[in-house]
């Protein structure tokens, strides 16, 4: 179970780097900058989240996950600390596995009531296990509701919701030290991060594309843990190519020891791996674009557990 949660919330810090959004011009200053503060930010996010969440049936209990809810914008170049973004995530518990569909069903179905616009296209619901993309409108807040597999066999699923805000200006910045705001990162996470992503790099042999928004490292803390999140592109492949790399992932990580699960997505099998050595997780996905899209999210201190 562990696994599942770890990689739902990988899956979600990666649809979120597309939310590198710098928010609705009906919230910005003359300068572009987003008028918000951290707390009307998170106020706002879960606002978005009990829309969704407290019409459902079956009930959920929404289950807090631990990631530190305030981060670089993983839109500016290096985290630079200059500006923040809020990114809320829950999980949907006590609820039957079989019912994780239909509740991300129904978070999509109110917020499609709500005027709300889909990045992309809707979501596969021929899938078992299907997720969905959105953005708020105006405040362009993006959102993410999916399911995790837990036991494909009898169709069951974990389902999650995550809210991430715009980026807005660090009220600290002005005031701080510019390096203050990474008092959280760790030196050994992010290494461990770019080290699985350099080596996947050197596996799937294919060029990498320019960062788009959002990519990159971000380092996020759960109390006394902290995690670094590395997220890249390729460029676009055609169907071929991108089996070929997609394999050549998948040799790579069996071979290295890794556990991995692979998935059906909207645009190819994915896969989700965990190394058991230190705990890191891995998803490596095809996208509708082409490109194939990596994630790493690695802790400071070695997890062997779960």
């Amino acid at each position: 179970m562990k696994f599942v949660i770890a990689v739902l919330i990988t899956t979600i810090a990666t649809a979120a780097c597309g939310s590198g959004q710098s928010g609705n011009t009906s919230d910005r200053e003359p300068s572009g900058q987003v008028t918000m503060d951290e707390q009307q930010a998170t106020r706002r996010a879960e606002e978005i989240i009990h829309q969704a969440v407290d019409g459902m049936s079956p009930r959920p209990t929404l289950k807090r996950s631990g990631l530190r809810p305030v981060g670089p914008c993983l839109a500016d170049e290096h985290s630079s600390g200059e500006r923040v973004q809020v990114r809320i995530t829950y999980q949907l518990t006590d609820v039957p596995g079989d019912a994780a569909k239909k509740l991300v069903r129904q978070a999509r179905d109110t917020w499609v009531d709500r005027g709300y616009e889909f990045q992309g296209s809707d979501a596969d619901w021929s899938d078992p296990f299907p997720s969905v993309s959105m953005r708020t409108v105006p405040d362009d807040f993006w959102m993410t509701a999916l399911t995790g597999v837990v036991d494909r066999a009898k169709g069951e699923g974990l389902a999650s919701i995550s809210v991430t805000s715009p980026c807005f200006a660090d009220d600290s910045s002005a005031s701080a030290d510019p390096a203050s705001f990474r008092t959280t990162s760790d030196e050994e996470a992010e290494r461990r991060a770019l080290r699985h992503s350099s080596r996947l790099y050197d596996a799937l042999r294919v060029p990498h594309a320019p960062a788009r928004g959002g990519e990159g490292i971000g380092t996020y803390q759960d109390g006394a843990d902290t995690y670094s999140h590395h997220s890249w592109s390729t460029r676009p492949l055609t169907a071929e190519e991108t089996a070929l790399a997609m394999a050549r992932a998948r040799r790579f990580l069996e071979a290295e020891g890794w556990t991995t699960r692979i998935s059906a997505g909207a645009a190819g099998l994915a896969i989700a791996a965990r190394d058991p050595r230190d705990g890191s997780i891995v998803q490596v996905s095809p996208s509708t674009t082409g490109a194939v899209r990596v994630a790493v999210t690695a802790g400071s201190s070695p997890r062997t557990a779960g």
